[in-house]
Protein backbone atom coordinates (compact mmCIF):
# COMPACT_ATOMS: atom_id res chain seq x y z
CA UNK A 1 0.00 0.00 0.00
CA UNK A 2 1.37 3.39 -0.99
CA UNK A 3 1.87 5.94 1.81
CA UNK A 4 0.74 9.48 1.04
CA UNK A 5 2.29 12.50 2.75
CA UNK A 6 -0.28 14.94 4.10
CA UNK A 7 -0.60 17.80 6.57
CA UNK A 8 -3.57 17.98 8.88
CA UNK A 9 -5.93 15.02 8.90
CA UNK A 10 -9.53 14.54 10.00
CA UNK A 11 -10.39 11.18 11.53
CA UNK A 12 -13.28 9.71 9.55
CA UNK A 13 -15.24 6.49 9.13
CA UNK A 14 -12.35 4.93 7.20
CA UNK A 15 -9.69 5.62 9.85
CA UNK A 16 -8.57 2.46 11.65
CA UNK A 17 -5.70 3.74 13.80
CA UNK A 18 -3.07 6.44 14.18
CA UNK A 19 0.40 5.58 15.36
CA UNK A 20 3.41 7.67 16.26
CA UNK A 21 6.46 7.14 14.06
CA UNK A 22 9.88 8.70 14.13
CA UNK A 23 10.67 10.44 10.87
CA UNK A 24 13.58 12.82 10.35
CA UNK A 25 14.24 12.90 14.13
CA UNK A 26 10.68 14.08 14.84
CA UNK A 27 7.47 12.34 15.87
CA UNK A 28 5.06 12.09 12.96
CA UNK A 29 1.80 10.21 12.57
CA UNK A 30 1.17 7.20 10.43
CA UNK A 31 -2.55 7.13 9.77
CA UNK A 32 -4.00 3.86 8.53
CA UNK A 33 -7.34 3.79 6.80
CA UNK A 34 -9.17 0.80 5.38
CA UNK A 35 -7.54 1.22 1.96
CA UNK A 36 -4.89 3.94 2.40
CA UNK A 37 -1.99 5.08 4.58
CA UNK A 38 -0.81 8.60 5.30
CA UNK A 39 2.25 10.15 6.88
CA UNK A 40 1.75 13.48 8.61
CA UNK A 41 4.22 15.78 10.40
CA UNK A 42 1.71 16.22 13.26
CA UNK A 43 1.63 14.04 16.37
CA UNK A 44 -1.32 11.63 16.81
CA UNK A 45 -2.93 13.68 19.59
CA UNK A 46 -2.92 16.75 17.33
CA UNK A 47 -5.00 14.82 14.77
CA UNK A 48 -7.46 13.72 17.46
CA UNK A 49 -7.82 17.30 18.72
CA UNK A 50 -8.14 18.69 15.18
CA UNK A 51 -10.79 16.07 14.35
CA UNK A 52 -12.87 16.89 17.43
CA UNK A 53 -12.78 20.56 16.41
CA UNK A 54 -13.67 19.72 12.82
CA UNK A 55 -16.85 18.03 14.05
CA UNK A 56 -17.73 21.01 16.23
CA UNK A 57 -16.54 20.18 19.76
CA UNK A 58 -13.13 20.75 21.28
CA UNK A 59 -11.06 17.88 22.66
CA UNK A 60 -11.25 19.04 26.29
CA UNK A 61 -15.05 19.12 26.14
CA UNK A 62 -15.05 15.59 24.77
CA UNK A 63 -12.82 14.52 27.67
CA UNK A 64 -15.14 16.17 30.20
CA UNK A 65 -18.14 14.48 28.60
CA UNK A 66 -16.45 11.08 28.83
CA UNK A 67 -15.66 11.66 32.49
CA UNK A 68 -19.30 12.51 33.19
CA UNK A 69 -20.68 9.53 31.31
CA UNK A 70 -18.39 6.71 32.40
CA UNK A 71 -16.71 8.04 35.54
CA UNK A 72 -13.18 7.45 34.31
CA UNK A 73 -10.21 9.78 34.70
CA UNK A 74 -7.23 8.30 32.86
CA UNK A 75 -6.69 7.24 29.24
CA UNK A 76 -10.15 8.50 28.37
CA UNK A 77 -11.83 7.28 25.20
CA UNK A 78 -13.03 10.13 23.00
CA UNK A 79 -16.21 10.53 20.99
CA UNK A 80 -14.91 12.18 17.86
CA UNK A 81 -18.18 12.09 15.96
CA UNK A 82 -21.13 10.14 17.43
CA UNK A 83 -23.50 10.19 14.43
CA UNK A 84 -21.04 8.14 12.37
CA UNK A 85 -19.88 6.12 15.39
CA UNK A 86 -16.31 7.45 15.48
CA UNK A 87 -15.02 6.57 18.95
CA UNK A 88 -11.27 6.62 19.59
CA UNK A 89 -9.17 5.25 22.42
CA UNK A 90 -5.52 5.61 23.34
CA UNK A 91 -3.09 2.96 24.50
CA UNK A 92 -1.22 5.08 27.05
CA UNK A 93 -1.44 8.69 28.21
CA UNK A 94 -2.45 10.80 25.18
CA UNK A 95 0.42 13.21 25.88
CA UNK A 96 2.97 10.37 25.67
CA UNK A 97 4.80 10.39 22.35
CA UNK A 98 4.36 6.59 22.07
CA UNK A 99 0.57 6.73 22.24
CA UNK A 100 -1.46 4.91 19.59
CA UNK A 101 -5.10 5.79 18.85
CA UNK A 102 -7.58 3.18 17.66
CA UNK A 103 -11.07 3.64 16.23
CA UNK A 104 -13.46 1.25 17.96
CA UNK A 105 -15.71 0.19 15.08
CA UNK A 106 -12.83 -1.10 12.95
CA UNK A 107 -11.65 -3.65 15.52
CA UNK A 108 -12.94 -7.13 14.85
CA UNK A 109 -10.90 -9.03 17.44
CA UNK A 110 -7.67 -8.91 19.44
CA UNK A 111 -5.38 -11.50 21.01
CA UNK A 112 -2.52 -11.65 23.47
CA UNK A 113 0.82 -12.16 21.73
CA UNK A 114 3.12 -11.60 24.70
CA UNK A 115 3.17 -9.68 27.98
CA UNK A 116 3.53 -6.37 26.15
CA UNK A 117 2.12 -7.07 22.73
CA UNK A 118 -1.38 -7.53 21.33
CA UNK A 119 -2.48 -8.63 17.88
CA UNK A 120 -5.36 -6.56 16.57
CA UNK A 121 -7.53 -7.92 13.78
CA UNK A 122 -9.52 -5.32 11.85
CA UNK A 123 -12.80 -5.78 9.98
CA UNK A 124 -10.99 -5.53 6.64
CA UNK A 125 -9.07 -8.67 7.76
CA UNK A 126 -5.78 -6.86 8.17
CA UNK A 127 -3.98 -7.69 11.39
CA UNK A 128 -0.94 -6.37 13.15
CA UNK A 129 0.88 -6.70 16.45
CA UNK A 130 0.97 -3.53 18.58
CA UNK A 131 3.21 -2.67 21.53
CA UNK A 132 0.45 -2.66 24.15
CA UNK A 133 -0.43 -5.29 26.73
CA UNK A 134 -3.56 -7.32 26.21
CA UNK A 135 -4.99 -6.16 29.55
CA UNK A 136 -4.54 -2.49 28.64
CA UNK A 137 -6.03 -2.99 25.19
CA UNK A 138 -8.96 -4.95 26.62
CA UNK A 139 -9.63 -2.28 29.27
CA UNK A 140 -9.61 0.45 26.64
CA UNK A 141 -11.95 -1.53 24.38
CA UNK A 142 -14.37 -2.02 27.29
CA UNK A 143 -14.27 1.65 28.31
CA UNK A 144 -14.90 2.79 24.77
CA UNK A 145 -17.70 0.29 24.25
CA UNK A 146 -19.27 1.44 27.53
CA UNK A 147 -19.03 5.09 26.45
CA UNK A 148 -20.68 4.27 23.13
CA UNK A 149 -23.43 2.29 24.87
CA UNK A 150 -24.15 5.12 27.32
CA UNK A 151 -24.49 7.65 24.50
CA UNK A 152 -26.68 5.30 22.47
CA UNK A 153 -28.92 4.69 25.49
CA UNK A 154 -29.40 8.41 25.97
CA UNK A 155 -30.18 8.94 22.30
CA UNK A 156 -32.62 6.02 22.41
CA UNK A 157 -34.29 7.47 25.52
CA UNK A 158 -34.83 10.76 23.67
CA UNK A 159 -36.30 8.94 20.66
CA UNK A 160 -38.71 7.02 22.88
CA UNK A 161 -39.73 10.17 24.71
CA UNK A 162 -40.31 12.01 21.44
CA UNK A 163 -42.33 9.08 20.08
CA UNK A 164 -44.46 9.04 23.22
CA UNK A 165 -45.10 12.78 23.05
CA UNK A 166 -46.12 12.57 19.41
CA UNK A 167 -48.27 9.45 19.80
CA UNK A 168 -49.64 9.68 23.33
CA UNK A 169 -53.37 9.19 23.82
CA UNK A 170 -55.31 12.38 23.49
CA UNK A 171 -56.89 13.48 26.75
CA UNK A 172 -60.65 13.19 26.77
CA UNK A 173 -62.55 16.42 27.27
CA UNK A 174 -65.34 16.71 29.80
CA UNK A 175 -68.80 17.48 28.43
CA UNK A 176 -69.12 20.48 30.72
CA UNK A 177 -66.72 23.37 30.67
CA UNK A 178 -64.90 24.56 33.74
CA UNK A 179 -66.56 27.93 33.22
CA UNK A 180 -69.91 26.41 34.22
CA UNK A 181 -68.49 25.47 37.61
CA UNK A 182 -66.81 28.79 38.21
CA UNK A 183 -70.10 30.66 37.47
CA UNK A 184 -72.03 28.44 39.88
CA UNK A 185 -69.55 29.02 42.71
CA UNK A 186 -69.68 32.82 42.25
CA UNK A 187 -73.49 32.98 42.09
CA UNK A 188 -74.72 30.87 44.98
CA UNK A 189 -78.48 30.46 45.28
Amino acid sequence: MKVFKIGEYVVNTCTMYIEPVEYANKIYSRIVEVEAEFLSPFKPLQHIKHSCGFYGVDYESRRKGTRLLIDCSRKLPIVIEPFNSIYAFCTISPSDLKCFWFILDHIKDYRRVSARETMVIFHNDQSRNFPVSYNTFNTQMLRTSYLKTKLMQRADFNKKKEFYLLHRPKSSKASESSEDYSKKSKNPK
